[in-house]
């Protein structure tokens, strides 16, 4: 038993699960731990404790803790996880969309139908300073049901800094720059606001995923808000 997730030793992250063969069962333990810390961090942000990962995922929180050695490497894998999955929706809309408005719509659309902007990492979104603020300061709070009551109860982000901040720089970069691009180009082709930066594209994602309990509910407020998010964007001819 040892001999199968002593490997998780095996480099200063914890993470040889991508290294190295695991036996069946164990492989499976981890896919159920990272799609339960996925769907735990989307709705409590990244302050959520382990147990309520392990709670999910139907394991102990030791069978955590041997994937994971601790909760900033976990938290650092769905980050960087997320920052990568982000960046290919943005490309594959900067080459499947001829339209700079397509472009930057479908992969706004596609994002946050993904409910990427629960998971979006912090680090992303720091990305500049505006009148002494710093952009990714002021997040939205994530909601949460509250057991047994059908009540909804906003929780405090805890700050995820430390491991959120060590999230691959070049894929923090590589978003960075294709997001920019999708910008660029819409705002080029006088259909974005000149005043939109990347920041702000970003901080759409995040704030036009809410958490709510009823999947269907969620869905069609993530698609009403965009709508009026990307409104908000879009250049308006002069009278």
């Amino acid at each position: 038993m040892g001999g199968t997730i002593s490997a998780a030793a095996g480099n200063g992250r914890g993470d040889a699960s991508r290294t190295t063969p695991l036996r069946v069962d164990a492989q499976r333990n981890l896919e159920h731990v990272l799609r339960a810390a996925r769907e735990v961090f989307g709705e409590l942000g990244y302050g959520a404790p382990m147990e309520d990962v392990a709670r999910r995922a139907r394991v102990g929180v030791g069978t955590v803790y041997r994937r994971f050695p601790s909760k900033d490497v976990l938290v650092r894998r769905i980050a960087e996880e997320e920052t990568s999955r982000l960046t290919d929706q943005a490309r594959a809309a900067l080459g499947q969309e001829d339209e700079p408005w397509s472009a930057l719509s479908r992969f706004l659309r596609t994002s946050v139908a993904s409910g990427a902007g629960r998971l979006l990492p912090p680090q992303v979104l720091r990305v500049g300073v505006e009148d002494g603020v710093v952009l990714d300061e002021a997040r939205v709070p994530q909601q949460r049901v509250q057991p047994g009551t059908g009540e909804l109860r906003l929780v405090p982000e805890q700050s995820p800094a430390r491991a959120v901040d060590a999230v691959d720089d070049a894929g923090a970069a590589a978003l960075l720059d294709v997001v920019g691009q999708l910008v660029e180009r819409a705002r080029a082709a006088g259909e974005l606001r000149t005043d939109v930066s990347v920041s702000d594209v970003l901080l759409v994602i995040a704030t036009a995923a809410p958490s709510l309990p009823d999947a269907a509910q969620q869905a069609a407020a993530s698609a009403r808000l965009l709508d009026i998010l990307l409104e908000g964007l879009r250049s308006r001819p002069q009278a």
